[in-house]
């Protein structure tokens, strides 16, 4: 099983729900997918870590084969060709490696070369195989990192928890394209309400089975709650707003450690479980 957990926005709880259900689930991966801003080794604090590199194909240009005929140029939508005093000039950092300009150079004057734009780590914490992806600084997309990591998810066989990238994005849509199940995290504020009617949109486009996880929940009225009764959306679990459990959090620590909250997250996975079976039944 797969489950990818999304959020509308950054500090909803996305890493808090992954890692937590990595850790109960015990012989499973946890991916960490926000290549932009990778926290879930924080908390594992894995061993063993194995490092490669991720590269994309960019243009690099033959100024002795080109004709100056602009094709590359007009053709370029991202702006990452210029043709200056009859000089071809190539800017990597807004490449997007889609290859075009080399498909349609008419003298070959145009082949490519590699460049590295991050890397991927794994590594092992306990039962947990720990895989995170991390974009360098400054590069267009981190959609090639998340593609890879996807490539190395393939085939498991264990659980498998992804931790997608705040957001509704490209590079959300790709991680959770494999995904069996979605768990959307939600705080119960206005603003909480308003992202994760964004991520409800894009799930449902991929039409991909999902639920909702309430997190830092109080006594007061819940708008996450009333969200989800009047639009018929499971609500798998709802995490308490408690000085303990920011404290562990803050601290890196796995929650699901303590005798505190094992019993919240392990609940939390038995439900996905649940969803997931029914899904299966249901759809067979």
């Amino acid at each position: 099983m797969k489950f990818a957990v999304l959020s509308g926005k950054g500090g909803t709880g996305k890493t808090l729900v992954s890692v937590n259900l990595a850790a109960v689930a015990k012989d499973s991966v946890y991916v960490d997918c926000d290549v932009e801003e990778p926290n879930g080794h924080l908390y594992f604090k894995p061993t063993e870590i194995e490092t490669e590199t991720v590269a994309i194909k960019i243009p690099i240009v033959d100024e002795d084969l080109c004709l100056g005929c602009r094709k590359c140029v007009d053709f370029c939508k991202f702006n990452a060709l210029a043709a200056i005093v009859n000089k071809l000039l190539v800017f990597d950092d807004i490449c997007h490696s889609c290859g075009g300009c080399i498909m349609l150079c008419p003298s070959n004057a145009l082949t490519e070369k590699d460049k590295v734009i991050g890397e991927i780590k794994t590594g092992i914490s306990e039962e947990v195989k720990v895989i995170s992806g991390i974009l360098n600084t400054g590069e267009a997309s981190g959609i090639p990192i998340i593609k890879d990591l996807m490539k190395k998810t393939a085939n498991e066989k264990r659980m498998t928890l992804i931790d997608c990238p705040p957001g509704s994005a490209c590079i959300v849509m790709e991680s959770i394209q494999d995904a069996d199940y979605c768990i959307l995290v939600a705080e119960p504020t206005v603003f909480g309400l308003h992202n994760l009617q964004l991520v409800l949109q894009l799930v449902k486009l991929f039409n991909k089975p999902y639920g909702v996880v309430i997190n830092k929940c109080m006594e007061s009225e819940n708008l996450i709650q009333t969200f989800c009764i009047e639009n018929k959306i499971k609500v798998l679990s709802k995490i308490p707003f408690e000085s303990d459990l920011g404290a562990i959090n803050s601290d890196g620590e796995i929650a699901a450690k303590s005798e505190k909250y094992n019993g919240l997250f392990s609940e939390l996975l038995q439900a996905v479980v649940k969803e997931v079976e029914h899904e299966t039944v249901t759809h067979s």
